[in-house]
C-alpha cells in the first residue's frame, strides 16, 4: 500500500519560522494587523523623538484611538469591552511593545489592572460609573498598588484606609504608577482594620495628588507618578465590595503579567528585525554582515528564542481562554519571555554596532525600557520562588 502523497510545505518564512501564523485565526489576524497598524502610523514616527524628550505628549487623544480600536480592557466583556479573547489581547500587547514598552504599559495599566480591579470586584453601580468610559479612552485610569518602601511585600504596604463615620479616610503614598498624573480614577490598594482593600478615588479628591517622576532611563515615553493621599475622604461606596485581602491586587497583576509574556515579544522582534535589516545592508570585508558566521549563529540563537516565547504566549494564551491559566504559570511565562527579550536586544546591540546605540535605531530603546519590564509587576526573583515554591513544595518567602 503507496502512502498518501504529501503536501507541499509553504516557502520558508523569516517573518515566522515555525509557522505560528497557523495557529491563528482569521479575526486573531485582523486585530493584529489592525493594532500594527496604527502602531505604524501614530506611535513608529514620533517615538524616537518621544523617549528622548522624556515625555508621551498627547497622551489622552492616544487612549481615544486605543479606545477606538478596542484595545482598552479588551479582555473584559460589558460594559462597552470588546469581548476579545485572550490571545487576541496578547497579539495587541506584541504589537504595541513593538512600537514602544510605554505605550503597551499604558494599555496593560488601563485594561489589565485598573478597568479589571473594577470589572472583577466592582459593583454594579461603579461598573456602570467608570469602565464604559475607560473602554472608550475618555477616562484614563491607574493602580496604586507599589510603595516607596514595598514593592515586592505588598502586604506591608503602610497606606491605610479608616472609617470615619460613613466615609473612609484614606492616608498613604504609591510610587512608581504608570498613567499616575493623567488618570481621572486611581484604584488604591490600602490597609484596613478588616484586611487589604481597593478604593476608587476620583482624580480631583482634596488630600490626593499625582506628581509626574521624572530623570528616567527607561520607560522614558510613558507618564509615571506617584501618588500621594492626604487624608483623602471617600464616601462609603467608594470601596470596590467583592474582594478583601491580597488576593484582589494580585489578581489584577496576575491578568497584567500574561500580557507581559506576549509584549515583551514584541520588543525583541523589533529589534531582532532591525538588526536583521541593518546586517543585509551594512558592508565590512567586502561584504554584507550578514554573510559572516558568527553574525548568522547570533540570528539563529535569536529567532530560535524569539519565537519560542512566541509560542509560549500561544499556550498560555489558549490556556486562559479555556479557563486553565495557573499564577504559576504566567510567572513561568513572564520570567522566560522578559528575560530573553532582553538578550535578543543585547544582541541585536552587538550586531548594529556603535549604531546600535543610536536612537535612529529601537534597539538601546527597547533594552533600556525591557530592565524596567523585568522588575515590574514581579522581578525575576519572585517569580523564580514562585516556581520554586510550586516545584518544591516549600515556601522560600518567609
Amino acid at each position: 500500500m503507496s502512502a498518501p502523497s504529501a503536501a507541499k510545505p509553504p516557502p520558508f518564512d523569516p517573518g515566522d519560522p515555525l509557522g505560528l501564523d497557523d495557529l491563528l485565526d482569521p479575526e486573531d489576524l485582523a486585530i493584529r494587523d489592525t493594532v500594527r497598524a496604527w502602531a505604524a502610523d501614530r506611535v513608529l514616527p514620533h517615538i524616537a523623538e518621544w523617549y528622548e524628550r522624556g515625555e508621551l505628549p498627547g497622551i489622552r487623544e492616544l487612549a481615544r484611538e486605543l479606545g477606538r480600536l478596542g484595545a482598552l480592557g479588551m479582555s473584559l466583556t460589558g460594559y462597552g469591552c470588546a469581548g476579545a479573547t485572550a490571545v487576541q489581547y496578547g497579539l495587541a500587547c506584541l504589537e504595541l511593545e513593538a512600537a514602544d514598552s510605554g505605550i503597551r504599559s499604558l494599555v496593560s495599566v488601563q485594561g489589565s489592572l485598573a478597568m479589571y480591579a473594577i470589572h472583577r470586584y466592582g459593583s454594579e453601580e461603579q461598573k456602570r460609573q467608570w469602565l464604559p468610559g475607560m473602554a472608550a479612552g475618555e477616562i484614563i485610569g491607574c493602580f496604586g498598588l507599589t510603595e516607596p518602601d514595598h514593592g515586592s511585600d505588598p502586604a506591608g504596604m503602610r497606606t491605610h484606609a479608616r472609617r470615619d463615620g460613613g466615609d473612609w479616610v484614606l492616608s498613604g503614598r504609591k510610587m512608581w504608577i504608570t498613567n499616575g498624573s493623567v488618570a481621572g480614577v486611581a484604584v488604591v490598594w490600602a490597609q484596613t482594620d478588616e484586611g487589604i482593600r481597593g478604593f476608587l478615588v476620583p482624580a480631583g479628591s482634596p488630600g490626593f495628588s499625582a506628581p509626574e517622576i521624572t530623570h528616567k532611563w527607561s520607560l522614558r515615553a510613558s507618564v509615571t507618578s506617584e501618588l500621594v493621599l492626604d487624608d483623602v475622604r471617600l464616601p462609603a461606596d467608594a470601596v470596590l465590595p467583592e474582594v478583601t485581602g491580597l488576593r484582589g491586587p494580585l489578581s489584577c497583576l496576575n491578568h497584567a503579567r500574561y500580557g507581559i509574556v506576549w509584549g515583551s515579544m514584541g520588543a525583541a522582534r523589533a529589534s531582532f528585525e532591525s538588526a536583521l535589516r541593518y546586517a543585509g545592508t551594512r558592508e565590512q570585508f567586502g561584504r554584507p554582515i550578514g554573510g559572516f558566521q558568527l553574525t548568522q549563529a547570533k540570528f539563529a540563537d535569536m529567532a530560535v528564542e524569539l519565537h519560542k516565547g512566541i509560542l509560549l504566549a500561544h499556550h498560555l494564551g489558549r490556556r486562559m481562554d479555556a479557563g486553565r491559566l495557573r499564577a504559576e504559570q504566567v510567572s513561568f511565562g513572564k520570567l522566560n519571555n522578559v528575560r530573553e527579550a532582553i538578550e535578543i536586544c543585547r544582541t541585536a546591540r552587538t550586531i548594529l554596532g556603535a549604531n546600535g546605540i543610536s536612537l535612529e535605531y529601537p534597539v538601546m530603546r527597547h533594552a533600556t525600557n525591557l530592565e524596567s519590564v523585568l522588575t515590574y509587576e514581579g522581578t525575576v526573583e519572585m517569580h523564580q520562588l514562585v516556581l520554586g515554591k510550586a516545584l518544591t513544595g516549600l515556601d522560600a518567602f518567609r
